[in-house]
């Protein structure tokens, strides 16, 4: 394995990093899809033992558990120095009042229920997993460095928002000499480019590594045109999934898809080792999340490292894609209503 910096900073990483949230107790969250701890720990194991060093999860994830699975499975199987942890707060943990939100209530309260599940007393990079327009930015962005300053939280990183917000956020931290995000963790694949457009470049300026969630759509650059929605993620998602993906891309999503099947035809590998090689030749991309629910996904994923696709595969992967419309980060409320009337009963925030 061959680590790299995450941005600037002096943190090593692997450039394949394990993202939890398919593990948790499917009474926990998400039946179909989610593996239990008997499940996840031999996977986790395996990650450990091909030179992974980076997991990602989330408060949120099947309520708790998967912080809880991961947490032990790491303290069974590794040194605690050997491994990088990451997590996230923002959603609702509880009903009622200050359940969720990025208030200095909710972060001092959460980070610690979060030490707690992962039985450890420090976090290596805790991350804001939305923005929360209910609360001022400078109270979040203190109380996140006052973490770091006590010793619980190592870096701080943010998640999925506009880059115009992501930009605020720095310069707030800059003026006030609080500690600084480190990382972006963004949706980034071959069939969702637009942060290309202004959260990559400002990343690669202000020295901000990303860590990509859903790297194969969803499963969707990873198969054929005709089975692309065959993964229960992708079926149970519903219209969330048609949100991120929407009919209006179709002929588009084909071409690269099928512009996928070709590459990976030619270099003898499998279609999810491709669309991760092409992160992987991506400026700013750190580690793609890959929520890998078998030992040979696992392998998939690091054999993408060795891929070397020739500036004719980038040619051939990048062309058939068009714009379209990135709702990640919208913070107006027309906006927003908007997309609920088009997705009934989705929480959009």
């Amino acid at each position: 394995m061959r680590y790299r910096k995450l941005g600037t900073t002096g943190l090593d990483v692997s450039p394949i990093a394990i993202g939890a949230m398919t593990y948790g107790e499917p009474d926990r969250g998400h039946p179909v899809w989610s593996l239990g701890e008997d499940q996840a720990r031999p996977l986790i194991k395996h990650a450990l033992e091909v030179g992974i060093n980076f997991f990602d999860t989330a408060n949120m994830y099947s309520n708790g558990s998967s912080e809880e699975i991961l947490g032990r499975a790491l303290r069974d199987f590794a040194r605690r120095d050997d491994v990088v942890i990451a997590t996230k707060l923002r959603h609702p943990m509880r009903p009622g009042p200050n359940g969720s939100g990025l208030s200095r209530k909710a972060v001092m309260t959460e980070v610690d229920h979060s030490l707690r599940r992962l039985g450890t007393d420090y976090i290596d990079l805790y991350q804001v997993h939305r923005n929360d327009h209910a609360t001022p930015l400078e109270e979040t962005l203190e109380a996140l460095h006052d973490l770091v300053k006590a010793g619980k939280v190592r870096y701080l990183g943010a998640s999925s928002m506009f880059a115009w917000e992501f930009a605020k956020a720095l310069h707030l931290q800059e003026r006030h000499g609080w500690a600084r995000f480190v990382s972006m963790q963004d949706h980034y694949n071959l069939l969702a480019r637009e942060e290309e457009r202004e959260m990559i470049p400002l990343c690669l300026d202000e020295g901000v590594g990303t860590i990509i969630w859903s790297p194969l759509a969803r499963g969707r650059l990873a198969r054929a045109w005709d089975d692309a929605k065959a993964t229960a993620r992708a079926e149970t998602d519903g219209a969330y999934a048609d949100l991120l993906y929407t009919p209006e891309q179709e002929a588009s999503n084909r071409a690269i898809i099928d512009a996928v099947g070709k590459v990976a035809a030619a270099h003898g590998v499998s279609r999810a080792a491709v669309a991760l090689a092409w992160l992987h030749r991506q400026p700013v991309v750190t580690a793609p999340l890959v929520g890998a629910r078998s030992v040979e996904q696992i392998d998939e994923a690091v054999a993408s490292l060795d891929v070397q696709l020739t500036d004719e595969d980038l040619r051939a992967l990048n062309a058939p894609y068009t714009p379209r419309y990135d709702w990640q980060g919208v913070s107006d409320e027309a906006t927003l209503a908007a997309i609920r009337a088009r997705v009934p009963g989705m929480a959009l925030t």
